[in-house]
């Protein structure tokens, strides 16, 4: 059994694009190739720096491609007619326990909207929110279309007090997601948020010391250069993808930038972080409904009065 831990270790501050553009192919070897996505962590030696870096400070940043959220999710939220409010519908196996009360809620995906519609329209930030403040490692992610395209997603592992966290992320994510260009107001209407909460981090005890579905991983190994690399996915992504564990680990080893062939005796040499993810998304048309007396007529000319927040 793993060894748990309320929260991950002190590191520095890190900012993680946690999903990926593309379904990679994986073959029934450990030799298959995703490119040249290699990874660096404070005090190693440079390398690439294209989907996954570390930076050593307090402002470092990482870049993960996480390859979560394919094309076939769906808003996990519900309108409540009488209210006009977003709650969450219960999750599927991976994403929360749905025997408890979840932290998550649909209302931080309505805030992240409220940032950067005032961001990208040249209003005042929102006031702050009412929902929790308490630190958590956390995503924000952006959709768009119909076949919900990736257009931006970067976090952080390190615990943030959410209301400054996701409003940084917000626009990290929206902006300066370097796999895209920046957001622009006309992309709105086409916009699906979605806010991820990590918990219950836990040591485990060997490579295979996690499940499938339930589960997000954070690997760390030397390369076969001598260098010490990190990578993870997210709890949601080896079951979209359809992967064993062998095959989750294998590409996740290729994704950290490891080019020698992948042996079992390699993988028993990998420290394994596990954890498990809340998630909620909402649409720009669901954001739109719960804010509908901030808006007039149902244009975008003025911003959120931050009435909801009063």
């Amino acid at each position: 059994m793993g060894k748990r831990r309320c929260v991950p270790p002190l590191e520095p501050k890190l900012a993680a694009g946690c999903c990926g553009v593309k379904k990679p192919k994986l073959s029934g070897s450990g030799t298959h190739s995703h490119g040249n996505q290699a990874t660096t962590v404070p005090g190693s030696s440079s390398g690439p720096l294209q989907n996954h870096q570390h930076v050593d400070g307090n402002n470092g940043r990482e870049n993960v491609s996480d390859l979560t959220l394919g094309p076939g999710n769906s808003p996990i939220t519900r309108m409540n007619p009488s209210s006009g409010a977003l709650s969450p519908l219960s999750r599927p196996n991976g994403t929360a326990n749905s025997t408890k009360n979840l932290v998550v809620t649909a209302e931080m995906c309505c805030y992240c909207f409220d940032v950067l519609y005032c961001h990208l329209y040249g209003f005042p930030q929102p006031r702050l929110p009412r929902f929790t403040n308490d630190p958590y490692p956390l995503f924000v992610t952006w959709k768009t279309g119909r076949d919900k395209r990736l257009r931006g997603c970067i976090g952080t592992f390190s615990a943030m007090n959410l209301h400054s966290g996701l409003r940084e992320y917000t626009l990290t994510s929206a902006l300066k997601d370097s796999r895209f260009p920046p957001l622009t107001r006309e992309e709105l209407p086409k916009l699906f948020c979605s806010v991820s909460l990590l918990t219950n981090f836990e040591d485990a005890s060997d490579y295979l010391d996690w499940e499938v579905g339930i589960h997000g991983i954070r690997i760390e190994f030397i390369n076969e250069k001598g260098v010490k690399r990190t990578a993870t996915y997210l709890p949601e992504v080896a079951k979209e993808q359809d992967w064993d564990q062998i095959q989750t680990i294998d590409s996740l080893l290729r994704k950290g930038g490891f080019k020698a062939p992948i042996t079992n005796d390699f993988r028993k040499t990998i420290k394994l972080t596990r954890y498990r993810s809340e998630k909620v998304t909402i649409s720009y048309a669901e954001y739109m409904a719960s804010r509908q007396h901030c808006f007039q007529n149902g244009t975008l000319h003025a911003p959120p009065l931050y009435n909801h927040y009063s």
